[in-house]
């Protein structure tokens, strides 16, 4: 069983081979911090964000919580949109959720969890939004695997309404909001097909991304 002490030594072996690998990283990490992107992303332990993209400390400013909600009165996300776009000036906004995420499937089955549940509601709302297409769908496992599709989609959007990107926007600044999705199962990202760069492109992104796929072409 991992101990705390297990923590701390993993700690200087990690510290140590960084600054094996790149001496004085740590000093330079210390004086400033210039990330390119925002990671909006789920709590879950198995989505560690800098490293499925592959990126060091540094260069990913990180906001995570249970389902990758966006909501308009959380103070917490919103500060941390509003840091990374004002002050990190980052360029990219990604809304990244994962499929076997537990928060989508404690929504979609209506468990009683406690206090989590008003969270939930949010990914419930999604559900009830999309409800006749995730019907349509063959098994629950597709039904579940699509409504965390959707919900990052959701979010998505949710954060170009928000009023620091969209002041962004106003004020000619570059920055792009999309909508990535991850698999625990082969450690791949796949891109959702949403991205929005302007007010103006957000509805048609949005249309475009929440469209049942077609069948290729006979």
């Amino acid at each position: 069983m991992t101990t705390l002490q297990d923590l701390f030594d993993n700690n200087r072996r990690w510290a140590g081979a960084m600054e094996a690998r790149d001496p004085g990283f740590f000093r330079r990490l210390e004086i400033q911090q210039a990330p390119q992107y925002l990671w909006i992303g789920c709590s879950d332990s198995r989505v560690p964000a800098n490293d499925i993209v592959g990126l060091m400390p540094g260069e990913l400013f990180v906001h995570r919580n249970v389902a990758n909600i966006v909501v308009h009165t959380d103070l917490n996300c919103l500060s941390v949109i509003q840091y990374a776009v004002e002050v990190l000036r980052v360029r990219h906004v990604i809304v990244c959720g994962h499929y076997g995420c537990g928060g989508v499937e404690a929504a979609f089955e209506r468990r009683k969890l406690g206090t989590i549940d008003n969270w939930l509601r949010q990914v419930q709302e999604v559900h009830a939004r999309h409800a006749a297409a995730l019907d349509r769908l063959g098994s629950k496992q597709e039904r579940l695997r699509r409504l965390s599709e959707l919900n990052v989609i959701e979010q998505a959007r949710r954060v170009c309404e928000t009023t620091v990107v969209q002041e962004a926007w106003s004020r000619g600044q570059s920055l792009s909001v999309h909508g990535w999705i991850y698999a625990v199962s082969d450690g791949h990202l796949r891109d959702l097909g949403f991205e929005s760069a302007c007010a103006e492109q957000t509805a048609a992104a949005y249309l475009s991304s929440v469209a049942p796929a077609r069948p290729p072409a006979k």
